[in-house]
C-alpha cells in the first residue's frame, strides 16, 4: 500500500507484509526507515520511509512482499532481482 501524508504522519511511505518476526527486527534495527503502521501494523506489516531508504534495498521488500502474499501460481517461473 502507498501511503502519502497518511493522517498528516509527515511520510511518504509504504506499508507491505514482511515475514514472520522481521517486523520488529526492521524497526528496532533502522526506525527512521521502518515503523509499524497503523491498520495493518497489528498483522506484522511494515512501513517504509520512502525517503529513507535506496532504490535496491526498497526493490528486496517489495519483491519479498509479493511473495508472501502472491498467489503460488503467479510466482510459477518467477525470480527476484
Amino acid at each position: 500500500m502507498f501511503a502519502n501524508n497518511h493522517h498528516r504522519d509527515g511520510r511518504i511511505a509504504v506499508w507491505i507484509p514482511v515475514p514472520p518476526g522481521a517486523q520488529a527486527m526492521l524497526i528496532d534495527a533502522a526506525p527512521v526507515k521502518f515503523f509499524k503502521p497503523p491498520y495493518v501494523g497489528v498483522r506484522g506489516w511494515v512501513g517504509i520511509d520512502l525517503t529513507e531508504i535506496s532504490t535496491d534495498e526498497l526493490a528486496h521488500h517489495l519483491c519479498t512482499a509479493w511473495k508472501l502474499i502472491a498467489p503460488k501460481r503467479a510466482q510459477v517461473g518467477y525470480t527476484s532481482t
